[in-house]
């Protein structure tokens, strides 16, 4: 039986690209938690490094749409090499204000600009959408992709809390800078499969944020990233409450272990149920595993009851991107999905912000109280927005299949969707 993974890594570059995308998008897992750990090191306040950790958060949230709109006009390779410069300076920056402990408010603004950071999770799916749009090979290579996120998730805190915490402060958002540089660089110069670039009568449109299933999907996004949050801010704090700090790695790798692992499974099933159904069943699933959090009482319990919680993610992720894929203009597609993804960094934001202060405020153990209450709104956001996933809001821009598929078979795709 053939492996659906490797199928779809025999068109020419799909590797290469995969690969540098792997090496660009680790910055993504460790900058947050690495301002996190730097600050609370170095300022020994849990809701400053929130605070500055929530900043780049919400401004990577407000600009990275906005470069992903050029991307779509302009093309990936003359976009990201420029915005990746801004980022690298703007945390290159952070740290010098860190590490000789300049004012506050300077901590913000390099914060900020650190913000200008490209959506690679975009980048890499949009390519991977020019290759296999309308096959089957386009859902395994968004499960591939999801799981790879998971990887990364393992990797990124294991390496930005361990090198802050063995080696110096600032040696995990340097790490992330590092590689944000390398990797985008590799990157950008795989022109052979970046995705076309649209005439500007197609590209042109308002932003897509305006359709009304981007706003749910980005609203459920968001919901889904304050869980994340608040895991990565209660998980070192819990760990540091325990006297194991360091054990706050593991604790967030056995998180994204337990999404990798759902994630190559859902990634080989065939479901019929319609995408707006099944992204209903996930968040609702989601919601519910919320709960247990609240009965952790040691580190161990933890690991178990986020690795649960975990499996939901990875599914629920590729499902998401599969709504964006099927109901946002295929002019605007970089956009589409950055908009998913700044949800995720609006919450951030909020549950990294809102979880320290409870932490500071009332334990480490009630920080996961801001997770129970965003599972809630998830699942609030599903049953109100649920009849915009209906609505194929694409189908007028996709008269016209790639290459190799036909119309039909992009009209029955978009059918598949609605329900």
């Amino acid at each position: 039986m053939p492996n659906p993974y490797g199928e779809i890594f025999k068109a020419p570059g799909a590797k290469r690209f995969s690969a540098a995308g792997f090496v660009a998008r680790m910055p993504l897992s460790m900058t947050t938690i690495g301002i996190v750990t730097m600050l609370s090191q170095t300022h020994g306040e849990y809701w400053l490094a929130g605070a500055v950790s929530a900043t780049f958060a919400l401004a990577n949230a407000a600009l990275a749409p906005q470069i992903s709109r050029l991307v779509d006009r302009y093309g990936q390779s003359r976009v990201l090499v420029p915005a990746t410069v801004i980022a690298v300076a703007g945390l290159v920056a952070l740290m010098l204000a860190t590490r000789y402990r300049l004012p506050s408010p300077i901590l913000f603004l390099t914060a900020a600009v650190a913000g200008v950071m490209p959506s690679m999770v975009a980048m890499v799916r949009a390519r991977w959408v020019a290759l296999y749009r309308d096959t089957p090979q386009l859902r395994t290579a968004f499960a591939f992709e999801s799981v790879v996120d998971e990887v990364i998730f393992i990797l990124g805190p294991i390496t930005a809390i361990g090198l802050s915490v063995a080696v110096f402060p600032e040696a995990g958002p340097l790490a992330a800078t590092v590689l944000l540089t390398v990797g985008t660089a590799l990157f950008a110069a795989q022109r052979a499969t970046e995705p076309p670039i649209h005439p500007p009568r197609t590209a042109g449109g308002g932003a897509v944020i305006g359709l009304g299933a981007v706003q749910t999907v980005a609203l459920a996004f968001a919901a889904m990233g304050s869980i994340f949050g608040t895991a990565e801010v209660t998980a070192v704090a819990f760990a540091e409450a325990h006297g194991e700090k360091a054990a706050a790695s593991l604790v967030l790798a056995a998180y994204a272990a337990g999404s990798m692992i759902a994630g190559l499974v859902f990634g080989t099933l065939t479901i019929t149920l319609p995408l707006a159904r099944q992204f209903f069943a996930a968040i609702t699933l989601a919601a519910v595993m919320t709960w247990p959090l609240l009965m952790v009482d040691s580190i161990p319990t933890l690991a178990l009851v986020l690795f649960l919680n975990g499996a939901s993610i990875a599914p629920m992720v590729i499902i998401m991107m599969g709504l964006i894929e099927r109901l946002v203009p295929a002019s605007q597609l970089t956009e589409g999905m950055t908009w998913g993804m700044t949800g995720v960094g609006i919450g951030l934001a909020i549950g990294s912000s809102v979880s320290g202060w409870v932490i500071d405020n009332f334990g480490a153990a009630n920080g996961f109280w801001v997770s129970v209450a965003s599972g809630m709104a998830a699942l609030a956001v599903a049953v109100i927005g649920y009849r915009t996933l209906n609505v194929p809001a694409a189908a007028a821009e996709r008269p016209v299949a790639a290459p190799g598929h036909s119309a039909r078979a992009t009209g029955d795709a978009v059918q598949r969707c609605s329900g």
